[in-house]
């Protein structure tokens, strides 16, 4: 018996039933003497599209009751080595995004004084900055794992520079990424100009765009990126928009020719060793999820990214 905290077994409880915290893990009221905190931010303030992901963490939630703890594939069993709980979601202000971004960075602030990696449920991808803030005061500059169908680097929406397409920008311009160690995979689609993915090249930024890794596996890739990141620390934000919505169409930008689910697992699974210190799946709108098959998607890249922290 393991004496960290497992998720409530199916055969105990019925898996339509019982806590709809992430996997039915215990639920925390803070990170204190965790290993993992799963946390939700339902935001979508920060949204230029389609609106909906506010209701994201509740739908990852639920979807991942289906998730078992042992990894078949992998042989992985996280919650033999870490001390998991969901210690709920921020409380942001849903009437104004600026207030959220200084709520959800006050709020990892208090979970990163603890010695604990925050896996987040997002909540559209506003949320990036503010948790790499709080990342970057407990870590330093941070190499970034960042795969989406967009780049995120906009310097202005509708003449704000908050919103979910500018993350990555401010992120850059704070300092709060090791340029030489960003890699953005699966960006796609139309643009506003042709350099539109030229400028974070230009920052040192590798970027891999979708075409490139059409009918292909991302096993290399994967050991590509492990092998440039080193010991140092990394995060993770995962965009389910990268995959295309033929697997993910409850998102609120979707783009055509994006990657499969096995190519993202893939990916994940080929980051066994690098020293992730967070990571956020986000952008899952529920209302343009009528399957939940998209959120049923995110939760298992999420217990996928959780096989791969730091001593499992």
């Amino acid at each position: 018996m393991s004496r960290f905290n497992q998720p409530l077994s199916g055969n105990d409880m019925p898996r339509f039933a019982g806590p709809n915290t992430f996997m039915r893990l215990p639920s925390a009221a803070d990170a204190a003497g965790l290993d993992v905190a799963f946390i939700g931010v339902p935001m979508d303030i920060g949204t230029s599209w389609r609106p909906g992901t506010r209701f994201g963490p509740k739908a990852i939630r639920a979807e991942s009751a289906m998730l078992r703890p042992y990894n078949m594939a992998t042989r992985a069993a996280p919650f033999e080595h870490l001390h998991c709980a969901d210690i709920g979601d921020v409380a942001i202000n849903t009437f104004d995004l600026k207030d959220s971004v200084r709520r959800i960075t006050g709020f990892y602030d208090e979970v990163l004084a603890h010695d604990v990696i925050p896996m987040t449920m997002g909540g559209d991808h506003t949320l990036a900055l503010p948790v790499l803030r709080s990342i970057a005061k407990k870590h330093g500059p941070v190499g970034l794992i960042h795969v989406d169908a967009h780049a995120d680097i906009n310097q202005h929406m509708f003449g704000e520079e908050i919103a979910h397409g500018t993350p990555f920008r401010r992120a850059y311009e704070e300092g709060l990424m090791d340029a030489p160690r960003v890699w953005q995979i699966g960006l796609r689609g139309t643009g506003y100009g042709a350099d539109d993915f030229d400028t974070a090249r230009g920052w040192g930024f590798h970027v891999v765009e979708a075409e490139k890794l059409w009918l292909k596996s991302l096993t290399g890739l994967a050991g590509e990126i492990k092998a440039a990141m080193g010991d140092a620390p990394v995060y993770i934000s995962f965009d389910i928009d990268s995959l295309d919505p033929a697997y993910a169409p409850g998102t609120g930008t979707p783009e055509i020719c994006g990657l499969t689910p096995p190519q993202a697992v893939e990916l994940i699974r080929g980051l066994a060793g690098v020293n992730i210190v967070g990571c956020d799946l986000v952008e899952v709108s529920p209302p343009y999820d009528t399957t939940g098959n998209t959120a049923l998607l995110g939760a298992n890249l999420l217990y996928e990214m959780l096989c791969v922290l730091p001593g499992v």
